[in-house]
């Protein structure tokens, strides 16, 4: 008997038509992820179970001419997870992330995913990555705001105008019913207001520009900052509103008495402390994750001594009842979300689950079991 193993090749047209923007339903798949992480029916890479992935750690300058330098938002990722719960599958995403692919019309990262039987190793399916990274990023702050902000959240603020805080004000907005207004602050004030018309249109409601960054927190009752470049947006103490949200989706720039006076929740924190480990490694030292991570100047706090996170909770805590959410309205909490490789594995199965059943993508042969055996 000759066995043989296919996988399911799916191209990013054939994603949309699977429903991958479908955002109420990423909005549920996430929350449904971070219950099971909660749990601990989950397993990240590496011994602790834990990490991030395994990445190409570049330096500002190498012995052999081709090897690849240090550069703005320059790696090579792989991001490998097992997802237990409805999934109970394995899933890897590889990419590649050069700042300067944006000159050449290419996104900025460019994302694979697969999915893989858990017991046989199998490939599942092959599929463009960029949107299945994309959308769950920008699900996760309307998971996290769905369970942290305050009862009567009437202001979003966005730090940021890119693609990813658009599918992060989106999934905020799906998951917020007493939102009324947002407001948009974007270095490139013209940017600005071209995408506040976008989003006015999509979402149906008003969209604030504004071109001073404090204006846009002083009002907010939650915050979404994900930029991108040299430059971190610093968020001040007195510009942080009564009972805030602030979701750093990208990195910023806060005190330490903003840490102090404030409670960190993150997607993981283990994760977390496993950057400061693998910085704290590299020839630069903490330097090295200081800017890319959302928690590098935390981090450092913490190696400092400076700073105690032994009160960090995390968001898969909360939402399976095992820790505390919202204790009061005036508490402002401080979000972390580094990325988690189950987001992907969460999202890319639904979607393959949902192609397979209204037959969606192209069927690959990989092999045959009676090739091996001549």
């Amino acid at each position: 008997m000759s066995e043989k193993v296919e996988l399911l090749y799916l191209q990013e047209e054939e994603l949309i038509e699977a429903g991958i923007l479908d955002m109420k339903e990423c909005v549920n798949t996430m929350e449904e992820m971070f219950h099971l992480m909660g749990k601990g029916d989950y397993m990240l890479g590496g011994p602790n179970r834990n990490d991030h992935g395994l990445m190409l750690w570049f330096n500002k300058e190498e012995p052999f001419e081709n090897i690849p330098k240090a550069g703005p938002d320059r790696r090579f990722m792989s991001l490998i997870s097992y997802l237990g719960g409805e999934f109970d599958v394995i899933g890897n995403k590889w990419y590649g992330s050069n700042v300067e692919n944006m000159d050449k019309g290419l996104p900025r990262s460019i994302h694979t995913f697969t999915l893989n039987d858990k017991e046989t190793g199998a490939p599942l399916a092959i599929m463009a990555g960029n949107l299945v990274s994309s959308m769950r990023t920008g699900a996760v702050p309307g998971v996290v705001s769905k369970h942290l902000a305050k009862k009567d959240a009437k202001v979003l603020g966005a730090v940021g105008g890119g693609a990813i805080n658009q599918s992060c004000i989106e999934a905020i907005v799906t998951s917020v019913s007493t939102l009324e207004k947002i407001v948009l602050f974007d270095i490139n004030l013209e940017k600005g207001k071209q995408i506040a018309n976008k989003l006015e249109q999509k979402l149906n409601l008003f969209v604030e520009v504004v071109d001073d960054m404090n204006r846009c927190i002083q009002q907010s009752d939650i915050v979404t900052v994900a930029t991108s470049g040299k430059s971190k947006p610093e968020i001040k103490k007195d510009s942080i509103k009564p009972g805030a949200l602030i979701i750093l989706t990208g990195a910023a720039d806060l005190s330490q008495e903003v840490y102090n006076h404030s409670r960190i929740v993150s997607d993981l924190w283990s994760m977390h402390k496993k950057w400061l480990e693998d910085g704290l490694s590299h020839p630069e030292g903490i330097a090295s994750i200081r800017d890319w991570t959302m928690s590098g100047q935390l981090l450092e706090l913490i190696h400092n001594g400076e700073y105690d996170d032994s009160a960090i909770d995390d968001i898969g805590d909360i939402i399976s009842g095992q820790k505390t959410g919202r204790k009061s309205e005036d508490e402002v909490i401080i979000c972390m979300t580094g990325g988690l490789p189950t987001e992907d594995v969460a999202w890319a199965y639904k979607v393959y689950q949902n192609a397979l059943k209204n037959k969606i993508g192209t069927a690959l042969p990989l092999w045959e079991s009676s090739y091996l055996t001549k």
